[in-house]
């Protein structure tokens, strides 16, 4: 019955693969790719530094003192809002709960907007050859359905499986980062702004 019940357990979790991509995916993907580079260009090489610093010195003490509540109980079905409960009480609880809550709904919204900035190209393509603006909900709202009907038709396995891909993807483009060199300033000037060479 023990051992039932521990095989039930795993099948239901996702093990530690799974949570590390997706950390790992939400470092690397937007703030990375869409917002890194705007805040080198607006405050500096420091400035950029100093907001790394800055929420390296919050999400440090986030997680040491999320491991701390985890290895002093087994944690259950909820994850960290299991934690929460158990380590806070209900009154205390309930008020970090919703505040993680409405934080992840609005980190959704805002993942969703990132991916839709990434087709940047696209709406500047769009524009230049049929003379109006391609609205940004024309990528972002299908995507989102996309998205929807994809978890509730093929479950979470399915997010897990495109994950791992996705974080190989972004492994991939960060090694290439490094093994490619700079632009000559020469070569910068003569290239126009926002072109990609992704629809010319």
């Amino acid at each position: 019955m023990v051992k039932a019940k521990g095989a039930d357990n795993r099948a239901n979790g996702f093990g530690t693969g799974p949570v590390f991509f997706t950390a790992i995916s939400t470092i690397l993907g937007a703030i990375l790719f869409l917002r890194f580079g705007f805040a080198v260009g607006m405050l500096g090489f420091w400035g950029g530094i100093f907001i790394i610093l800055l929420g390296h010195l919050i999400t440090i003490s986030t997680a040491l003192a999320i491991s701390e509540l985890a290895t002093n109980t087994r944690v259950e079905g909820g994850g960290e809002y299991f934690i929460i409960s158990r380590s806070f009480g209900l009154k205390i609880g309930t008020t970090i709960g919703v505040a993680l809550y409405l934080s992840q709904t609005i980190g959704v919204a805002f993942y969703i907007v990132a991916f839709t900035e990434a087709f940047e190209p696209l709406f500047f393509w769009w524009q230049n050859n049929f003379g109006w603006d391609l609205p940004r909900q024309a990528i972002s709202i299908p995507a989102l359905a996309i998205l929807a009907f994809l978890i509730l038709r093929k479950g979470s396995g399915m997010g897990v499986k495109a994950l791992i891909i996705v974080t190989v993807i972004l492994f991939g483009v960060i090694l290439l980062f490094f093994l490619g060199k700079p632009i000559e300033s020469e070569e910068a000037l003569r290239q126009p702004g926002n072109n990609f060479g992704f629809f010319n």
